[in-house]
C-alpha cells in the first residue's frame, strides 16, 4: 500500500475518514505487508500536526507530531527543491543501492518529529536537521517525493516493489 501525499494534514486525514480508509490503512499495516507513506502520507502516520491549527488526529502509527520549519537564517519555507539524505539506518531495505548523501526532491513546510529516534532511516539538513524518512517493521515513509527524485527515487521505489514480492 502506498499513501501518497500532496496537500494538508487535516485534508488528508479527513479524506481518508470520509472514504472509510483510516481503518483500512491500519488493517493493512497490521497485515505485515509493505506500506509506504510519501510526503503528507508520511506525516499522517504520526499522532498530530501543527499545520493550520490542525484538529484531526493522525493515524498514530508513530509517536510524535508534525511541526513547521521555523524559517531561521532566512530559510525559505516551504522547502522546495533538492536536498541530501544522511542515511541513519543503512540496514533499511528501502535504501539498498542508494548512496549516503544522495539528493532527493522535497516540497514541504512541515515535518514530523518522531519520539523514537530509532525509527529514523534518514536525516536531512534544512535550517535544522529533521527526520526525512522513517522505518519500522513493514512501514516505510519519506518526507521527500521519490517519484520526483530521478534515478535515486526510482531505486528507492524499485526496492519497495521488491519488498512486496517477498
Amino acid at each position: 500500500m502506498v499513501l501518497p501525499g500532496v496537500g494538508a494534514f487535516d485534508d488528508c486525514i479527513n479524506a481518508l475518514r470520509k472514504q472509510e480508509l483510516l481503518e483500512a490503512a491500519h488493517g493493512f499495516i497490521r497485515s505485515g505487508k509493505p506500506f509506504l507513506g510519501i510526503c503528507v502520507g508520511y506525516q499522517a502516520l504520526f499522532e498530530k500536526s501543527e499545520e493550520f491549527n490542525s484538529c484531526a488526529a493522525g493515524l498514530g502509527v508513530f509517536k510524535g507530531s508534525v511541526i513547521r520549519f521555523q524559517g531561521k537564517n532566512r530559510l525559505k519555507v516551504p522547502q522546495i527543491g533538492w536536498n541530501r539524505l544522511k542515511i541513519s539506518r543503512p540496514d533499511c531495505p528501502l535504501y539498498r543501492d542508494v548512496p549516503d548523501g544522495s539528493y532527493v526532491y522535497f516540497v514541504h513546510s512541515f515535518y514530523p518529529q518522531p519520539v523514537d529516534a530509532n525509527i529514523i532511516a534518514t536525516r536531512t539538513e534544512y535550517g535544522d536537521t529533521f527526520a526525512s524518512s522513517v522505518w519500522r517493521d513493514n512501514v516505510f515513509a519519506t518526507q521527500f517525493h521519490p517519484e520526483k527524485s530521478q534515478h535515486i527515487g526510482l531505486q528507492l521505489l524499485r526496492n519497495f516493489v521488491e519488498l512486496t514480492k517477498r
